[in-house]
């Protein structure tokens, strides 16, 4: 039998949107920290190793079955509820964020990899059900029963963003695997019913970011300051961009936290609207793709699996090049492959390697 040569079999464009958005992403976070002297080449150089780091997952996950990660799904799902759990008592805290688990000079941040074990739980869970079980009760409610919890111990870090993330994922593969849709607006209507109750638990900060996101001028210079800033900055930048390196709100430090959750509006300003299509368009490749795949997948595990991840790059990038413009609340939430950050990067390259080790395989079975 002839030896199967599964890098071969991988997909072009898949990877080559990923190159891209990673070179953009180490691009924009140099521009984004050039004002500050020394420390840009801290931000820059850290977000290339951990960009190494995670493209040697990517190839070792890619030359691995995927069905080995699905079938190994429960015991990762409960190590990364005891590591959500670990970081309550021993997490690290920055910016009043208690997220990371410290190990040297790493900081893990167990929310990031819970977007890929609960997609892999999902998917596991759901292809085991007999057809006459594909309902309300066991596509809803008892997976949530899991599902739950770990959403309560990532919004008491509190990291509402990728709270957010998680629930139209969760929705998308339970409809993806038989869920009537009729089924999953009930739930969505009762969910928002009791979220309206629920934001008086919402700790005083979140509040007043949801008040500046219905009003933005109702603290301009305290809570609201970011999400003006953003939308100056991107609205400046007009069609082709003020250029690399010169964006005067990047440059002249009135936009925060640029290099991490307001790269996009970085983007927005130096390269103009011309730039910020460009990152849409790779992500509407990666997306498209990720969705072709699960559609050429051989068994539902790896349909699933392929869906999830294409659900998650899409709301990602909804929720954070929305949260630049005004459209979203802000929430802390990464851009994909593109802000700064270790475990965000290594995530989406592990999500990356789950999706080329899916197609890869469309021909063993």
């Amino acid at each position: 039998m002839q030896k199967f040569h599964v890098y071969r079999h991988g997909d072009f464009l898949v990877s080559f949107s990923v190159f891209v958005l990673i070179a953009l992403g180490l691009l924009f976070i140099y521009s984004a920290s050039y004002h500050s002297g020394d420390s840009v080449s801290v931000f820059a150089t850290r977000q290339l190793m951990w960009a190494s780091i995670g493209l040697c997952l990517c190839l070792i996950i890619w030359k691995i079955d995927y069905r080995h990660f699905v079938s190994s799904a429960y015991l990762l799902f409960a190590v990364n509820i005891i590591l959500l759990l670990s970081v309550l008592f021993f997490g690290s805290k920055t910016l009043g964020a208690q997220r990371w688990l410290r190990f040297g000079f790493f900081r893990l941040q167990p929310s990031e990899f819970f977007k890929i074990t609960m997609i892999l739980f999902l998917a596991k869970y759901y292809a085991g059900l007999p057809s006459y079980k594909k309902g309300y009760f066991y596509c809803i409610i008892i997976p949530f029963l899991f599902i739950g919890p770990a959403i309560v111990l990532i919004m008491k870090q509190p990291d509402l963003g990728t709270a957010l993330v998680l629930i139209p994922v969760f929705f998308a593969l339970s409809y993806i695997a038989g869920t009537r849709p009729v089924d999953i607006l009930y739930t969505i209507i009762a969910g928002v019913l009791c979220a309206v109750p629920g934001y008086f638990l919402l700790k005083p900060y979140q509040q007043e970011r949801i008040k500046v996101f219905l009003n933005p001028e109702h603290d301009p210079l305290g809570v609201g300051y970011q999400s003006i800033q953003s939308k100056i900055a991107v609205g400046s930048g007009g069609i082709l961009g003020k250029g690399w390196l010169k964006g005067t709100q990047t440059q002249l430090d009135f936009l925060p936290e640029r290099h991490t959750d307001f790269i996009f509006s970085v983007i927005g300003e130096e390269w103009g609207f011309l730039g910020a299509i460009l990152v849409i368009f790779l992500f509407a490749v990666l997306v498209i793709l990720a969705f072709k795949i699960a559609n050429e997948s051989r068994d539902e595990k790896g349909k699933l699996v392929a869906s999830g991840l294409g659900v998650l790059f899409l709301v990602h990038l909804f929720i954070n090049a929305g949260m630049t413009i005004g459209i979203m609340p802000i929430t802390g939430l990464p851009l994909p492959f593109v802000s700064y950050g270790g475990s965000s990067l290594i995530t989406m390259l592990v999500a990356v390697g789950l999706l080329q080790s899916i197609y890869s395989r469309r021909f063993m079975f």
